[in-house]
């Protein structure tokens, strides 16, 4: 399956062409996934409670609601394509996540809403949430616990914010930089046998560009950023593609899993990660392995 912003097909992986590196990277030392994973688990009776109490809120407004552990799905689209959304993307992109990256469900019951278009979205996220919507794909709030999502402009971006309430119980301490970078990541993916992965997607474009120019913020800059300096607008579009090719690039050399797992352990006394990267990546110099990186991107196609 794969997934991005325009919906999910069966397609197959796409492999962009790879720079050439200056160092081999060591191999892989961090954990993998433990087999049971430990950490919280949303029971199946507060999710069927949950799921009962979002039908009883909606109510005559032609929802569809399901459980989708560990969500409660809700969607005006008909009944039979919010279940296969549910049961397609939502199942698929939960358990290769898990299986990655996510020892714990979210810490509360989240709850997803699939609207049918960009109307319902922006009409219903008001009269839900009393919120208005700052993007017209979808977006998660930790405030009220609910993924609120125009479906209408894919899957992609489904996936994308289901990696945030993931992370927010796993990993709380998550700079921006990666959280947005992973969960960008999977706007557009795919599976290599039981991993999901990430495909070159369109940030792509708007990242080389600045690479030619020759006016880009340094990684280093990147990984510096506090949450609001990574969000501020007029510099947050080229963040996101700064930190999902950063991500992509650690996947490409089968580095990403690893990453997440030893930045679990090692956040405390390298809060940002550049020290870590520059472990995992064998550099010692964060520059020099820019360049590498920069290379890297300018090799990669999209479309």
């Amino acid at each position: 399956m794969a997934c991005g912003l325009t919906g999910c097909s069966a397609e197959e992986v796409q492999r962009p062409r790879k720079a050439r590196t200056r160092r081999k990277p060591p191999e892989p030392q961090g954990p993998p996934p433990p087999r049971v994973a430990p950490g919280t688990f949303v029971s199946a009776d507060a999710l069927a409670i949950r799921a009962a109490a979002v039908r009883e809120k909606l109510a005559g407004r032609g929802f569809t609601v399901l459980v989708e552990p560990p969500f409660v799905v809700a969607g005006d689209e008909a009944a039979d394509k919010v279940e296969y959304r549910s049961a397609t993307t939502i199942r698929w992109s939960v358990k290769l996540l898990k299986r990655q990256y996510f020892a714990a469900d979210p810490r509360e019951i989240v709850e997803v809403y699939l609207f049918r278009d960009v109307v319902s979205y922006m009409r219903h996220a008001k009269l839900l949430f009393d919120d208005t919507p700052e993007t017209p794909y979808g977006y998660y709030t930790p405030t009220h616990e609910a993924l609120l999502m125009n479906i209408a402009s894919g899957g992609g971006t489904l996936v994308h914010e289901i990696v945030h309430p993931f992370m927010a119980a796993n990993f709380p301490g998550c700079p921006a930089w990666f959280n947005e970078g992973l969960a960008s990541l999977y706007e557009q993916c795919d599976h290599r046998g039981d991993e999901i992965v990430g495909l070159t997607n369109w940030r792509l474009a708007e990242l080389q560009a600045n690479i030619r120019e020759g006016n880009m913020a340094s990684l280093a800059e990147l990984l510096a950023t506090t949450s609001d300096e990574f969000y501020e607008v007029y510099r947050s579009g080229l963040n996101y593609a700064k930190a999902r090719y950063l991500c992509y690039y650690l996947q490409e050399r089968r580095l990403l899993r690893d990453y997440y797992h030893q930045f679990l352990a090692t956040a405390p006394g390298d809060p940002s990660g550049r020290l870590l990267l520059q472990r995992v990546v064998g550099y010692s110099d964060l520059a020099q392995f820019e360049q590498d990186w920069r290379r890297f991107v300018l090799e990669l196609r999209y479309g």
